[in-house]
């Protein structure tokens, strides 16, 4: 007996509303913390009837980051019909600015954040990182042409990199604006992105006192062991992803040892924001009292922290943790916490318009774009393996502060 048109066009319907309200409760809660149950109920739904389109929490998961790469696919693939990479990049942030207004208005589904990609088991979490490869390749080429020739394959990377961490942090903040400044945001993220901050007789400021800059803590030994485990997966694994077995087996402790250094894992997991909120609250705080432009400055403290976040002493928390958080008083003291740096940051750039070393742009945008590539830094060796503490600042700062369209550091 053949299914009907109808029956056909319903499934297909009911599933399409599934997978939209699993994007909104995963990026509220991340892939650990919403339940099938909260995801079916959200649609009017029990949740066996949730487990006749899809038969696990992965499953959706999985249906969910497909469907968004397939989209950043097709931006992508606009984007490259244009005949330069300046005008192929700033196509790809305009393409993206109208479909996040799209969101935003209703026109579009919603499409889930990559957060907690790396949440996925086996072997979903391949099948998702194979799909994910594949579509910074499409980000990465965009940059390809005769401006580009020369660029070694490190550096290529390192670029793609940069664009495709500041459009995913761009659907963090482009909501603080109104839908109908979207694309005059594109266009002026765009332009840092593809041109950097310097003024045009201001050029890279090569090290380097920031590297003897000391930005943690000195307390070392196991409760600083924990903070950096815990830091790492929750990065990789989202709140409730990190449990206490993962933590205590990533320092190789017992779990009763867990327990003899943290009252819990909660307190654990503040401590940990807290304690990426001292370093990067230090580095802005030696960039603001420091000697120098304020360029200069923006690029120590940048350095700095990329410096930090490949060192032993690294991670630092990424920013969109946050999400996955339980307790929504945290979750609004983080992003208060958040957002306050970034204007400190932004504090940096207005000095360096004023004294003129870097050139007239939005200062939010590009404190914005410094943050993420900061942030961005933590994974950058999954793209560029060749990255180290010693070498990423003229691997990656260069290009996050200079634009992406700088030289490279050696010839291809």
């Amino acid at each position: 007996m053949s299914t009907s048109p109808a029956s056909t066009a319903r499934y297909q319907e009911k599933r399409e509303g599934v997978l939209n309200a699993a994007a909104v409760l995963f990026n509220q809660r991340g892939v650990k913390g919403a339940t099938l149950s909260d995801i079916a109920a959200s649609v009017g739904l029990v949740t066996n009837s949730v487990t006749y389109y899809y038969r696990k929490k992965e499953d959706l998961a999985t249906a969910c980051f497909l469907r968004t790469i397939g989209v950043f696919n097709e931006l992508a693939a606009g984007a490259a019909k244009e005949a330069t990479p300046e005008a192929r990049v700033t196509t790809f942030y305009a393409r993206l600015a109208r479909l996040l207004a799209d969101i935003e208005l209703g026109g579009h589904e919603p499409i889930v954040n990559f957060n907690d990609i790396r949440a996925l088991p086996s072997p979903h979490a391949e099948q998702v990182f194979g799909a994910y490869t594949d579509m910074f390749r499409h980000v990465r080429n965009l940059l390809k042409g005769p401006e580009t020739a020369r660029l070694a394959r490190d550096d290529l990377n390192a670029r793609g990199h940069i664009i495709l961490s500041s459009s995913h942090n761009l659907r963090q903040w482009i909501g603080r604006y109104e839908v109908e400044e979207y694309p005059r945001v594109a266009q002026r993220l765009a332009d840092t992105v593809l041109h950097g901050m310097p003024a045009p007789h201001v050029g890279w400021q090569a090290a380097d006192a920031q590297a003897h800059w000391k930005l943690g803590a000195d307390n070392g030994g196991t409760s600083e062991a924990f903070l950096r485990a815990a830091t790492a997966l929750v990065n990789e694994q989202g709140y409730r992803g990190a449990s206490v077995d993962k933590i205590s087996a990533r320092i190789n402790v017992t779990k009763g040892s867990f327990y003899h250094h943290n009252d819990n894992k909660h307190d654990l997991i503040a401590e940990c924001f807290e304690r990426t909120f001292a370093v990067v609250r230090r580095a802005l705080s030696l960039a603001e009292d420091g000697p120098g432009s304020g360029w200069s400055r923006a690029c120590a403290a940048a350095r700095a922290l990329v410096r930090y976040q490949l060192s032993p002493e690294g991670p630092l928390l990424r920013a969109t943790a946050v999400s996955a958080l339980p307790d929504e008083a945290q979750r609004d003291h983080v992003r208060r916490t958040q957002f306050r740096l970034t204007e400190r940051m932004t504090s940096v750039v207005v000095d360096g318009m004023i004294d003129g070393s870097i050139r007239p742009l939005d200062p939010h945008i590009a404190a914005q774009a410094t943050i993420a590539a900061i942030n961005a830094a933590a994974e950058l060796q999954r793209w560029v393996p060749s990255a180290t503490a010693d070498n990423a600042a003229d691997l990656f700062v260069r290009p996050a502060l200079q634009g992406v369209l700088c030289p490279g550091t050696a010839p291809a």
